[in-house]
């Protein structure tokens, strides 16, 4: 089997291209449970798999190491925008991408005939409860409190195709961030769990974020995640529209526009491309 490695900022999925294969009856979530796996696999936050799309130019299914398989993935729709143009899929410096989220528009800059810095539309936040998904009643979701490891935080919860739950702290040294975060993912309010998004606002045009990703763990970054801390940040009015989200792996760019469109802005990464094996090599003569 061959496998490309790729990263966003730090937040690393293993590849595997199935664009112009038959379609098969893989067991993806398994493989991404195999596959991702740090020590007994090739080690990642995710399995992406690139496929043919008869909706878009092209279509990205996304597995958690855990083998969930969440609606959207901000960091790896950069990184398969990046391979299905270098690769010559999909030669097009503004590319439609079928996903769980719906299709999305994905606009490279590209240098020598390679794509550096990728530009996603995410589409419109979703505030509603029931669209997020969230057990509270109102319209948004907007400074609520919750309980949770008998401490009550207050939140704001977003869909950026995928649920989060988004806490603001004024510093990240007294978070019990590996007791609250799975705590939070798996909380009652949340009927299909949540990612987790803490949030330190730096001044109005940067914030800094600790994220929690549902079905995974602490990563580098989120996507979808620093989209949905902007998202919050400008509904409890606490920043801009236009920001730069500071992550353990890097910077992205974000901007929620005046047309409620999300657009997120960073780089994707090739790591490695390799052939696993099944059983020992051949010997060679």
């Amino acid at each position: 089997m061959e496998v490309i490695k790729m990263h966003g900022l730090g937040n690393d999925f293993v590849c595997l291209d199935r664009f112009l294969s038959t379609p098969d009856l893989e067991d993806y979530p398994e493989l991404a449970r195999s596959l991702c796996h740090r020590h007994f696999g090739v080690g990642a936050d995710g399995l992406i798999v690139i496929l043919p799309s008869t909706k878009a130019d092209a279509k990205m299914r996304i597995f958690n190491a855990d083998g969930s398989e969440p609606e959207m993935c901000g960091n790896g729709i950069r990184c398969f925008a990046k391979y299905v143009y270098d690769s010559g899929y999909v030669p097009k410096e503004e590319m439609t991408v079928e996903t769980l989220a719906g299709i999305l528009t994905v606009k490279l800059s590209v240098d020598q005939g390679e794509a550096q810095m990728i530009t996603v539309n995410m589409g419109q936040p979703k505030l509603k409860p029931e669209e997020i998904p969230v057990k509270i009643t109102g319209r948004q979701v907007v400074g609520e409190k919750l309980q949770v490891n008998g401490r009550t935080l207050v939140f704001t919860a977003v869909s950026m195709g995928n649920p989060h739950c988004v806490i603001f702290t004024p510093a990240f040294e007294d978070l019990e961030f590996t007791a609250l975060g799975p705590a939070l993912e798996k909380h009652p309010l949340f009927p299909q769990k949540t990612n987790v998004e803490f949030v330190r606002v730096d001044n109005p045009s940067e914030l800094t974020v600790k994220v929690w990703e549902r079905g995974v763990g602490p990563t580098l970054a989120c996507g979808t995640g620093a989209c949905a801390s902007v998202v919050a940040a400008v509904l409890e009015g606490k920043c801009e529209r236009k920001v730069t989200v500071h992550l353990p792996g890097g910077d992205l760019y974000i901007e929620w526009g005046l047309d409620d469109q999300v657009l997120m802005t960073g780089s994707a990464v090739y790591v490695f491309q390799a052939i696993l094996l099944n059983d020992k090599p051949k010997r060679r003569n």
